[in-house]
């Protein structure tokens, strides 16, 4: 079986997500823990606390301009009230030529923090996507079998930018609210007690509100993130497999997939903005209700001469800055809101359990033979499910070991355990005397080359691609592997030879050209161990024949395992094992299982017959 992101496992087991899969979608989770999250947030933003620090300096300094304006106001509207000469108004003109210092070096401070902040919250991103991106490098082939690889896009990229967009700004904001509010209302107390209950009285609304908003549009967003994740992902495969998709005029169902996940993801959006939009206009609306308490008080002092017009226009600005702070938290709570769903799903990934570490003391394999032997192997991707059950067999240095049978047979998931993709379940895998899980992961994996039935190629040049398991590769090096795999015909016939750039996955070349590139970058690297998991399926019978005959050249001396359904590719094989339903049920050569005429007699007699008819059995069996 040749293990495809999102197909099923040898056994028909369930395979979620993969290249060509997604996961369940419209699931709306609340943050599973908002205070833990925010917290892990903090981990990031304490990497810049001393520009932090500056930029609370900054805040401070301009909450404190900020706070001498509305005094200032008061003071000015004071001296016009009792201008009977020349030193009230050169007074007045004093305090106006200070209050507009004051709101100037305010803007400038104001500008300076917001240039500090947007390298603060740039930075933080680049050290988000690279811990993400790292942490992707450390993970087990089995998360990104069972994740969609949209989705975990979506996570590097939109989740990202969407912590930044709101938290690292919130916080500021958040710095700038909280001085703002204690400041003012320390202001307010100072100017007058009783005005100052008149205008808290929009305090329990505000929480109240924000509250009840909150709560709804935390749900909104997250799900909003989901649906993002899962549109990314519908994308990412629609592009992957738009050949497929063609060919069996599937563009229909494709596009009204895409939008019935995007009506989802327009429909959760209209309802997180709706709601979130709910805000500021019922703010506004509280807003007036505070003014018109505080200019009803105040009108009742001034006449009773409790209180100056002064002291009036200087509270009702106090009372603005009072209540806009409360208004910008209940919008900042809703950024967060936003921004820990986006970090929830980027700390799910954090949390992931890497690739098992090597054991204490693990052996570096250098000069590899290739001895390998597999004793009484069992492994399943589920425990309560073996896919493989006691698999024993040996593989001398050198030798060559074909694995034949059905698909989903268990051909690859042996591959997959010898290269430590996964780890057996039961018995143990032993190379050159050693259980491999004795060995260094990276020392194990330099002594294999795998060619694989769906290569992948990477963004560059063809000679980048080849290069790719030997990067001090000369040019001369190159050129011999090509030529060794047949490739070099095709490639001399590019524009621009070994320097041509190919698009995402070799895409602007045929399937048989990647194919041809895969096996001379195997052949570059000059592995103790060759994999060939149906390595010639993509080539036509004439290039098969050439590559077939560079093959033999490269496996001699080498290890070799193969894995084939065109049974003429493996006569040559020293043993031939047939896997059956996760046992092996044949082990010999071709001509000792043609002679047993069992079940690879039957493979190959059904896969040949038209031979048989022309040429007889005797043929055959040779």
């Amino acid at each position: 079986m040749s293990q495809k992101n999102g197909q099923a496992d040898e056994n028909n087991t369930p395979r979620l997500g993969g290249r060509f899969g997604r996961q369940s979608r419209g699931t709306v989770v609340k943050p599973k823990n908002f205070k833990r999250t925010l917290h892990r947030i903090w981990f990031y933003l304490r990497e810049e606390k001393r520009m932090l620090t500056v930029v609370l300096a900054l805040t401070m300094a301009n909450a404190m301009l900020t706070l001498a304006g509305p005094y200032l106001i008061g003071i000015s509207v004071d001296a016009i009230a009792a201008s009977h000469g020349v030193d009230y108004f050169n007074m007045l003109q004093v305090l106006l030529i200070i209050l507009a210092s004051t709101y100037i070096a305010g803007g400038l401070l104001a500008t300076l923090q917001g240039w500090l902040l947007a390298g603060i919250s740039q930075r933080i991103v680049k050290s988000l996507r690279r811990t993400l991106f790292e942490k992707m490098q450390k993970l087990p082939i089995a998360y990104f079998d069972t994740h969609s690889h949209g989705d975990l896009m979506s996570r590097l990229t939109n989740d990202i930018d969407n912590i930044s967009d709101n938290i690292a700004q919130s916080s500021a904001q958040l710095m700038a609210g909280s001085i703002a509010i204690v400041g003012s209302f320390v202001m307010m107390v100072s100017l007058n007690a009783t005005l100052t209950l008149a205008g808290l009285i929009t305090v329990p609304l505000v929480y109240w509100l924000t509250r009840i908003i909150t709560a709804k549009t935390g749900v909104l967003f997250k799900e909003q993130q989901d649906q993002l994740g899962s549109l990314n992902a519908h994308v990412e495969e629609t592009i992957s497999g738009l050949q497929v998709i063609k060919a069996f005029n599937h563009e229909e169902q494709a596009i009204d997939e895409f939008g019935r996940i995007n009506a989802k993801l327009c429909q959760v959006g209209l309802k997180a903005q709706i709601w979130s939009g709910f805000l500021m206009p019922i703010m506004n609306v509280i807003n007036n209700i505070g003014f018109a308490a505080i200019a009803i008080t105040g009108g009742i002092l001034a006449v009773n001469s409790a209180v100056s017009i002064g002291v009036i226009a200087s509270f009702l600005s106090y009372s603005r800055q009072f209540v806009r702070p409360l208004n910008e938290l209940a919008n900042i709570f809703n950024s967060l809101q936003s921004g820990v769903a986006g970090a929830e799903r980027v700390f799910e990934v954090f949390d992931e359990q890497e690739e098992t570490q090597d054991v204490p003391n693990a052996a570096v394999l250098t000069n590899p033979k290739g001895h390998v032997v597999f004793e009484n192997v069992n492994f399943g991707y589920r425990p309560d499910k073996l896919i493989l059950t006691n698999i024993s067999l040996e593989a001398k240095a050198g030798s060559s070991v074909a694995f034949v049978g059905s698909t989903g047979a268990g051909k690859t998931t042996l591959i997959t355990l010898l290269t430590r993709f996964y780890d057996v379940t039961g018995g143990r895998i032993i190379l050159d005397g050693r259980d491999i899980r004795e060995y260094t992961r990276d020392s194990l994996r330099k002594c294999f080359g795998i060619v694989l039935q769906d290569t992948y190629l990477f963004s560059g040049t063809i000679k980048e691609n080849i290069k790719y398991g030997k990067p001090d590769a000369t040019d001369k090096e190159i050129q011999a592997a090509a030529v060794l795999a047949n490739a070099d015909a095709f490639i001399k016939v590019l524009p621009r030879k070994y320097e041509t750039l190919l698009s995402e996955n070799g895409g602007n070349l045929s399937q048989g050209q990647r194919q041809l590139l895969a096996i001379a970058r195997v052949i570059l690297a000059k592995p103790a161990i060759l994999i060939l998991d149906e390595a010639t399926s993509s080539i036509d019978t004439r290039t098969e024949r050439y590559i077939q005959d560079a093959l033999l050249q490269l496996m001699k001396g080498r290890t070799t395992f193969i894995i084939a359904h065109r049974l003429n590719t493996i006569r040559n094989a020293d043993e031939i094992i047939v896997i059956n339903k996760g046992e092996i049920v044949e082990k010999g050569s071709h001509n000792v299982l043609m002679n047993k005429q069992g079940i690879y007699y039957q493979m190959f007699f059904n896969q040949f017959k038209n031979i048989e008819e022309h040429f007889g059995e005797n043929h055959l069996s040779g």
